[in-house]
């Protein structure tokens, strides 16, 4: 089976492009750190690719907004080359400020299947300060039917990972874009307890609406999420590791890096 090909895109203030590569690489995928400038120019094409990664950072230091000066680039510079790689059934994850980038960007949650409006934002924590914590999070496939985010197969109905952001909270642009979101099967991780209950502060560190804290797009291929699934992907990243039983350990974020290289390899 050929190795699925990932580009992890990078600008001024990205500064989780080399932990996302390596946990690509881990799960078997061929990974290139490729600058935007690189991909406007023409210089490197990105259909050459299976997967779009956006990583976490401080793009262009969250001038105006977290994200909001790389998602204006891709949708102004790159929309054509983005919107034919979708598309053609190609992958996108965008971590923690590469979800404020696909949100602001219109490629989340486009709920219509036409990128480019823009229905939802990420803004700045409730409790008005950066949160830096460790959170669980419950997989909304066990409260809908049609869940349908090919990154998150096989994972469990709770799982466990850090957060590291001061515009987190997800706000859909009203509440019938919510309610499509739902019907679509579109939200994919909302904050939750420790044993799955409704969370408040600080299990939902910064007031999303309704606790989401990851999305797809209704094909279920461009997927983006606050948290950083590439920093719980070895045992002893876990806070808690040499206290929980051996055969307990789990590495929660590591299966989501698996099942995109899973499905991109075959494209």
């Amino acid at each position: 089976m050929p190795k699925a090909k990932v580009l992890v895109l990078r600008t001024a203030g990205t500064n989780c492009d080399l932990e996302t590569a390596y946990a690509f690489k881990k799960v078997g995928a061929s990974c290139q750190l490729v600058h935007i400038n690189r991909l406007v120019s023409g210089e490197t094409k990105l259909d050459k690719y299976n997967i779009l990664a956006i990583p976490g950072g401080f793009t262009y230091g969250d001038d105006i907004a977290s994200g909001k000066i790389l998602a204006n680039e891709i949708r102004f510079k790159l929309k054509k080359d983005v919107t034919n790689f979708v598309k053609n059934g190609k992958l996108i994850i965008g971590i923690c400020n590469g979800f404020q980038v696909l949100v602001k960007s219109g490629l989340l949650p486009n709920t219509s299947g036409t990128a480019g409006e823009l229905q939802a934002t990420l803004s700045i924590n409730d409790s008005g300060k950066f949160e830096d914590r460790w959170v669980y999070l419950k997989t909304y496939k066990s409260q809908i039917t049609n869940h349908k985010c090919v990154w998150t197969k096989g994972i469990g109905d709770v799982i466990y990972l850090p957060v590291a952001h001061a515009e987190g909270k997800f706000i859909p642009k009203d509440t019938a874009t919510l309610s499509e979101m739902k019907k679509n099967g579109q939200i994919v991780f909302t904050y939750c307890g420790k044993k799955g209950e409704r969370p408040g502060y600080p299990e939902n560190p910064n007031g999303s609406v309704e606790n989401v804290a990851g999305i797809c797009d209704t094909g279920g291929r461009v997927f983006g999420l606050m948290p950083h699934p590439e920093r719980h992907i070895r045992t002893t990243q876990h806070p808690r590791w040499t206290r929980i039983q051996k055969k307990k350990r789990s590495l929660d974020g590591l299966q989501i890096f698996k099942n995109g290289v899973k499905i991109a390899s075959k494209l």
